[in-house]
């Protein structure tokens, strides 16, 4: 599958450094943003994920900020331990999240997490952590079992994303659903393989995604554009 990445909403994202660890990530803020939506990749992909440069332009049109980031540093990514170890991922996030909580771009914003395969997992953990309060939390084609123990911390309500012909992984997300004990719903994408290479899947993504964030982020709750 060819993902394109047009950006209908004409934002140029800004690359950004996230401190402590200098995190290379791109930063996209919608005039008036009503909120911001951080990005956890799955395993293998990085900042410039086809697939998440095509959701989070698709947010923007929503009015909402999007942080596209690396989770590693470059030379962190090249050990595949470092790769699967959602604990230390989930630290990353928090320390994203800390960096637009108080940048003075994004500071105010409602935070978000979009998370993917194992960056799901990764999203879950921080949301559960996190001494921010986290609006919404949406996983596509999610690893959320590998969340452990702390999906019955999870406050933030949480939409799990899941492709029909997905087995293995819709098993594993039915069964971390029962576990979350916040507000939370599973939709099953018919037809949809794990990376939802089907025409018009990854669309439907988009769709329920923007829907759900709509519904958590207060601003846009409220009509704010």
């Amino acid at each position: 599958m060819t993902v394109t990445t047009q950006n209908p909403a004409h934002i140029v994202p800004c690359a950004v450094r996230i401190a402590p660890m200098g995190l290379e990530g791109l930063l996209s803020l919608p005039k008036a943003a009503s909120g911001i939506v951080l990005f956890a990749h799955g395993s293998g992909s990085s900042r410039l994920s086809p697939r998440n440069t095509y959701v989070a332009e698709a947010l923007q049109t929503a009015g909402l900020a999007t942080l596209l980031f690396d989770l590693l540093t470059e030379s962190e990514a090249a050990d595949r331990a470092r790769v699967f170890d959602i604990p230390l991922l989930a630290d990353r996030l928090a320390m994203a999240t800390e960096w637009v909580a108080t940048g003075p771009e994004t500071t105010g914003l409602a935070i978000g997490y979009f998370g993917a395969s194992t960056g799901a997992a990764a999203a879950l953990v921080a949301a559960a952590r996190s001494q921010r309060d986290i609006a919404a939390v949406v996983s596509r084609g999610g690893r959320p079992d590998l969340a452990d123990a702390n999906l019955a911390r999870v406050r933030a309500p949480t939409l799990l994303i899941v492709g029909g012909a997905d087995g293995t992984v819709l098993d594993l997300n039915r069964m971390a659903l029962a576990q979350l004990t916040c507000e939370k719903k599973l939709t099953v994408v018919p037809g949809a393989t794990h990376l939802f290479e089907e025409p018009g899947t990854l669309d439907e993504v988009i769709g329920l995604a923007r829907s759900w964030f709509a519904d958590h982020f207060p601003a846009l709750k409220a009509g704010v554009k």
